[in-house]
């Protein structure tokens, strides 16, 4: 697995820019950034769920080796039994027995319980091997997973360094040129569709206000998928802390039956998601210029929308 690079500005901007013109420069960053972040939330998910998976082969493979050096044993005192002495141990038993017969039963006996006993070795053995050769494949790819985390965790410091860059940028002209927020469109949300999906929008609308934060989801600051990840958490519907995979997890509907609580995906990698929060507005945490607030449903270009639960 490779990570994907971490493509700062390089330009500073320049006394004459805008606050527009540098609003425009921090999209373009972070349109670079936000899918990024995303994988890095995906690895964190994948990375969580082979560690766990890894952990339960583990714990069923222990008690084979235990079932494996209990028959051993048996074997071990069978043969000890059988064979201790050679076979002056066998002809003295046949004197002492009297009877060839008996002697033959008794020998046929404790070599059917060396089978028997050599069998279920071999059975618990090819069932030990198939578990450890599936840990090791669920092995390889922690260590895959843990290194791309480690790789991503270390751009860390860089992309906050650049947010933190830009944002300073923003709020210097913003202040010079006095520009006033636009407002967050009204009511939120527009109406309260029940059940799940109204604890889902209303616990997102809830948040308003609250900082972005790459790679969290609450309680004190959101990324996208952390911000409706969390908020369908409360609707009773658990998503993966990643928009591409929030996407393939939840059913499709069309723009014309949405409702408060369903999911609004963006670009065509699918890097960013809102929830829509009624009268064409969503609820999103959208980028670190900006704390969790409302937006105009057609403010980026539009992926697709679905609904969780269904």
């Amino acid at each position: 697995m490779m990570v994907p690079a971490v493509f700062l500005l390089t330009q500073p901007a320049l006394a004459q820019d805008t606050a527009a013109e540098v609003e425009a420069e921090i999209d373009k960053a972070w349109r670079e950034l936000e899918p990024i972040i995303e994988e890095h939330n995906a690895v964190r998910g994948k990375l969580k769920d082979k560690r766990k998976a890894a952990e339960e082969l583990a714990e069923k493979i222990e008690p084979l080796e235990l079932r494996v050096d209990v028959a051993q044993a048996a074997i071990t005192d069978v043969a000890v039994y059988s064979f201790k002495g050679g076979n002056m141990s066998a002809f003295r038993a046949l004197l002492t027995t009297g009877s060839p017969l008996a002697l033959t039963d008794q020998l046929a006996t404790l070599d059917q319980l060396a089978r028997a006993q050599s069998l279920k070795i071999t059975k618990v053995l090819e069932t030990k091997a198939e578990y450890e050769a599936e840990k090791a494949e669920l092995d390889k790819l922690v260590d895959e997973l843990a290194t791309m985390e480690s790789e991503l965790a270390e751009r860390a410091e860089e992309i906050d360094a650049e947010i933190d860059r830009l944002k300073d940028m923003r709020d210097e002209l913003l202040e010079e040129e006095a520009v006033a927020d636009t407002g967050n469109g009204g009511d939120c949300p527009a109406s309260y569709p029940g059940g799940g999906a109204e604890s889902a929008v209303t616990f997102a609308c809830a948040q308003i206000g609250k900082p972005y934060g790459w790679g969290e989801a609450g309680p004190g600051a959101y990324d996208c998928s952390g911000l409706t990840m969390a908020a369908w958490n409360q609707g009773g519907v658990s998503l993966p802390h990643n928009a591409a995979e929030q996407r393939s997890s939840i059913p499709y509907v069309e723009r014309s039956n949405l409702r408060p609580g369903d999911l609004v995906f963006y670009y065509s990698d699918l890097s960013h998601v809102g929830m829509y929060a009624g009268a064409g507005w969503v609820v999103h945490a959208s980028n670190p210029s900006d704390p969790v607030h409302m937006a105009p449903i057609d403010e980026m270009p539009i992926h697709s929308y679905g609904r969780p639960g269904g």
